[in-house]
């Protein structure tokens, strides 16, 4: 369950290090995305080790990118998958408002309400020390929140809508954690994009 309320966004949201904007892609470009996304993309369940057990990632993924942004996914070293069409496009056009060029993408789909990700932050040497990442999301609305590493009663909450872009800057990886938490409540497909810089 979210720590945080379901709607609309936290009041305060730390601007300098995370921008929301709504409505990047039209509601019917993203309805015909996210159905190609779920049919098409090769997407893989990985194993996690915790305390000496193995768990299945609750949630699936899928890693894309230019020849040699090979990245550890989950633990796992995923060579990139070869950019699709589609995905080009998205980044044509998140690329201008990050005023970076990105070099690969990871895809998440969440199935339903009991498909999540942890807190964490992206925090990968590969990534570099200050990394910028570009978050599309498509399908059901899911709560991201994020809490200060120092300080939990800092959080915050975005509500990452249909066509959604959320932009997160740099610092907000050395500062801040994230999770989309698991939902008691019927929830629908979700897939999520998010455009890294791998370095080489």
């Amino acid at each position: 369950m979210s720590f945080f309320g379901e709607a609309g966004q936290s009041k305060n949201l730390p601007l300098e290090m995370l921008e929301y904007m709504p409505g990047l892609i039209d509601s019917g470009t993203g309805d015909r995305l996210l159905a190609k996304f779920i049919r098409d993309t090769p997407w893989k369940q990985t194993v996690q080790k915790m305390w000496e057990k193995e768990y299945l990632t609750p949630r699936l993924t899928a890693w894309y990118g230019d020849v040699g942004t090979d990245y550890s996914v989950s633990g796992q070293i995923a060579n990139p998958l070869p950019w699709t069409d589609e995905l080009l496009m998205i980044k044509a056009m998140v690329e201008p408002r990050a005023g970076i060029k990105f070099n690969s993408v990871l895809l998440n789909y969440y199935r339903d309400g009991n498909d999540s990700v942890a807190w964490h932050s992206d925090k990968e040497s590969i990534l570099g020390k200050w990394p910028v990442i570009a978050s599309v999301s498509f399908g059901q609305v899911r709560s991201f929140d994020i809490r200060n590493k120092l300080d939990h009663k800092e959080h915050y909450s975005v509500r990452l809508e249909h066509g959604s872009l959320l932009m997160m800057k740099a610092g907000l990886q050395e500062a801040f954690e994230h999770r989309i938490a698991k939902s008691t409540r019927p929830m629908k497909a979700r897939v999520n994009l998010t455009f890294r810089v791998v370095m080489s």
